[in-house]
């Protein structure tokens, strides 16, 4: 095949239209399909995936390759990790109690486990260990994100070629994973222990006229039963007079990118003392605003507002990563490197079962934090959330679990993980 290959460039905008085309058509299809509301898989990954697999097939075959810009996916990324630290007020965090300390403790174990786990078949496969840890907490446990950060660092202070490529692919193959699995696992867990859910499956009153009958009166004195409908992202039923309008987004928008903009100047400064993932300065930042807010009374950040920012933001990249996920690079795997990767996918379905799920009560919030657990150790604290809101969308919130995720998965943990991998580098 000496013919050059079709190259076709997707702008930042052009990617951003796409996303949501390919999110519209993976809802449409799954109110339709039975088998994906029982599953309850993201629209994201059921519009996304196959369009993703259809581009990987054109690249193999030396059809068409599509590049993407994801500049806007970037920002995306930032603003909506933005939106989890304003979401880090000290009054609402007293709700996550010890629960949130203890999944941070549980999560780190999994982190030093991941790197144990791969360290050790790297061993035994006859290859460098470092391997194994780039194949584990620095690409599970930490993401694309982390990857990019840490494989340059694997490179220059171990000598380990193609450290970035192996953590990128195997960060790559974990979103897949975490994706797929999390809503299916979650269902298994509901129906297996039959977990009591907070809400009712969502019946469109247009196409059912008398589903409303079987719907209870809303419980007015609590305003989490209140909600038929519930919003896993609503951190404001943790608060009083809450409403959402064109003011209020636009009050949270703005307060998140200023956020934003600061965050960037402290990311800058953390990563001359130690490497973290980009966002970390502007979640930091927007925790700070947030706190000083609450605390002071001199302005109010409204929390229905920053829920509108917040789903938008993680909607638009969690399908455009899913667009533009490069899978035919998961068939030039090292055989080594699958093993350590199918290994950790069975070390987190049980580490979910038995260190999420049963260790947090056998209930529905145990559910969701298990969920949430494989999204952000497998590759992302927002495949963690999204998988969240698939259930959530069928079953109810969970707001104590969504809280606890949200700072642990995309704030807590990188700190942790960050010391895990430079130490554990260094054996």
């Amino acid at each position: 095949m000496g013919a050059e290959v079709l190259t076709v460039k997707i702008s930042s905008v052009q990617a951003v239209a796409l996303a949501f085309v390919t999110y519209f058509i993976g809802l449409w299809i799954k109110n339709r399909v039975p088998v994906f509301q029982k599953l309850s898989l993201p629209a994201a990954v059921i519009g996304g995936l196959p369009f993703a697999f259809i581009l990987s097939g054109l690249r193999v075959y030396g059809i068409l390759q599509v590049d993407f810009d994801n500049t806007l996916s970037t920002v995306a990324l930032l603003v909506f990790f933005t939106t989890i630290g304003m979401m880090a007020s000290l009054k609402l965090i007293k709700y996550g109690g010890l629960a949130l300390i203890l999944y941070l403790i549980v999560s780190s174990i999994l982190g030093f486990v991941q790197n144990l786990l791969g360290m050790s078949i790297a061993g035994a496969m006859g290859i460098d260990f470092h391997y194994g840890i780039l194949a584990g907490a620095v690409s599970l446990m930490g993401g694309l994100g982390t990857s990019a950060a840490f494989g340059p660092y694997f490179e220059t202070t171990y000598g380990i070629p193609g450290a970035t490529t192996v953590a990128i692919t195997a960060a790559t193959f974990g979103m897949v994973v975490a994706l797929v699995l999390g809503g299916p696992f979650g269902e298994f867990l509901i129906k297996h222990y039959k977990i009591k859910t907070p809400g009712t499956q969502h019946i469109d009153p247009a196409t059912t006229p008398n589903a409303t009958k079987n719907i209870p009166a809303a419980d007015t004195d609590n305003p989490a039963a209140a909600q038929l409908e519930p919003h896993v992202f609503d951190m404001s039923i943790l608060e009083e007079e809450e409403t959402t309008d064109v003011n209020g987004v636009l009050k949270a928008a703005g307060f998140v990118f200023v956020a934003v903009g600061l965050g960037a100047v402290l990311s800058a400064y953390l990563n001359t003392i130690i490497t973290l993932p980009a966002y970390i300065g502007a979640m930091l930042v927007a925790a700070v605003i947030r706190n000083i807010g609450d605390f002071s009374g001199m302005y109010r950040v409204q929390g229905g507002g920053l829920n509108v920012v917040s789903e938008v933001a993680l909607t638009v990249y969690v399908t455009m990563a899913i667009n533009s996920l490069k899978l035919y690079e998961l068939i030039h795997l090292a055989f080594p490197l699958v093993v350590i990767l199918l290994a950790q996918t069975l070390l987190m379905i049980v580490f979910a079962w038995l260190g999420y799920f049963l260790l947090f009560g056998k209930n529905y919030d145990g559910v969701m934090l298990g969920v949430g657990g494989i999204g952000f150790a497998m590759g992302a604290t927002a495949n963690g959330l999204a998988n969240m809101q698939s259930l959530a969308e069928k079953y109810g919130p969970s707001s104590k679990a969504w809280l606890i995720v949200s700072l642990v998965g995309a704030f807590l943990i990188d700190f942790v993980n960050a010391i895990i991998i430079t130490w554990m580098g260094t054996w």
